[in-house]
């Protein structure tokens, strides 16, 4: 491994491209606390930080085979995590919207309203909890982080028509156990 810490961000690169694990690693060492530094300050938030710099490594590791780096290493890593920080905060952002709009909708209906919609949204989690790992994994990801198939193929390693699968799947049981409920209702 000590050999690795001399050798170049191109030659690392090129080893990385070939499936060399150990050059994946001194990248991970080498550049780890100044992405984690950028994505800390930016974000206020170490548990996010974190995340996205692990994100970052992974994704680097599942697209090794494919990827093209135009600019330096270290410039590639930050602006990937400039671009995660972006996508995190667009997604907050996007929730507390939603948020509003929904806290200002139920502050104008009764309060019987809020509890049956907090409720048929834990009965939404407790059933997204039951499905299979992947299919859960696979809805989660794009119901609650709004990714597209084709990210979600991507980050996983699957092809998309297996993403299509889990998410037909996943739609499909969840709307039978809510039709079931439903029906007890009436």
């Amino acid at each position: 491994m000590a050999a690795y810490g001399k050798f170049t961000d191109e030659e690392l690169i090129a080893l990385l491209i070939a499936g060399d694990h150990a050059a994946y690693t001194e990248i991970y060492h080498r550049y780890w606390k100044k992405l984690f530094y950028i994505a800390g300050k930016k974000l206020g938030n170490m548990e996010e930080a974190e995340e996205v710099v692990q994100n970052i490594f992974m994704s680097l590791w599942n697209r090794r085979a494919v990827i093209t780096i135009t600019t330096t290493l270290s410039a590639y890593l930050t602006t990937s995590v400039k671009y995660w920080i972006i996508k995190i905060l667009d997604k907050q952002y996007h929730q507390q919207k939603y948020a509003q709009s929904i806290a200002s909708n139920v502050l104008d209906d009764s309060t019987q309203q809020w509890l049956e919609f907090l409720d048929l949204k834990e009965m939404l989690d407790r059933y997204v909890s039951e499905l299979p790992e992947k299919c859960q994994m696979v809805f989660n990801m794009s119901r609650k982080l709004n990714m597209s198939q084709k990210q979600i193929a991507e980050e996983l390693n699957i092809s998309e028509k297996t993403v299509e699968a889990h998410m037909g799947k996943a739609i499909k049981t969840l709307r039978t156990r809510f039709n079931q409920f439903f029906l007890i209702l009436l």
